[in-house]
């Protein structure tokens, strides 16, 4: 039957929701404090095998670069996007930079989330880009770290036109848990059918 948990009283029930809140607490992004235990030893950035994801933006925030070789000092748009396939899925950050070197790029990103038609001149509502999603190529950068070891990151290296885009299957959905057990006949539950 479905939606039924075995209980044995009230406090049993307080106890598993207290369970599931910790659970999902402890799995959920954080500031730790000072004094606070620590334990997971795996890192949650995951590299995403080269190829084409559906992406929405999940977050935007407007930074400043301060320069460097490559490129002169401009804002930039940092994006954390969450893309995802059939194959896998995860979030990539990505910087747009203001810049006149990289306005072929910040076309291509508007262009994709649909606020541009190719050649056309816009002005850019980054008020719309939480939540813009689109067609993205995440490739796989390697680069080497200051402690000399070889490294591996995501990068967004193409924002597809939505005309041309290539067609993405979305990952598959979850099966559905079939972990239900019934409650004894006369087993006290702490909510009263049919009242929300």
């Amino acid at each position: 039957m479905y939606g039924q948990v075995q209980l044995s009283s009230h406090k049993n029930f307080e106890q598993l929701e207290r369970n599931y809140n910790m659970s999902e607490y402890d799995s959920m992004p954080r500031e730790f404090g000072w004094d606070d235990e620590i334990q997971r030893d795996d890192s949650p950035f995951q590299v995403l095998p080269e190829g084409d994801y559906n992406f929405t933006v999940k977050k935007f925030e407007r930074a400043r670069h301060s320069g460097s070789e490559k490129i002169p000092a401009c804002n930039k748009a940092i994006l954390t996007v969450s893309v995802s396939s059939a194959e896998a899925s995860g979030d990539v950050l990505t910087n747009l930079f203001l810049h006149s070197k990289f306005e072929w790029k910040l076309c291509q990103f508007f262009t994709s989330i649909g606020q541009r038609k190719h050649g056309e001149a816009m002005r850019m509502n980054w008020g719309a880009v939480p939540g813009a999603s689109g067609v993205c190529h995440v490739g796989v950068r390697k680069w080497t770290g200051n402690d000399g070891k070889e490294r591996e990151s995501n990068e967004i290296t193409e924002f597809y036109d939505p005309e041309n885009a290539p067609t993405v299957q979305p990952p598959a959905a979850p099966a559905a848990s079939q972990d239900w057990t019934e409650l004894p006949q006369g087993t006290p539950t702490p909510w009263s059918s049919g009242s929300f």
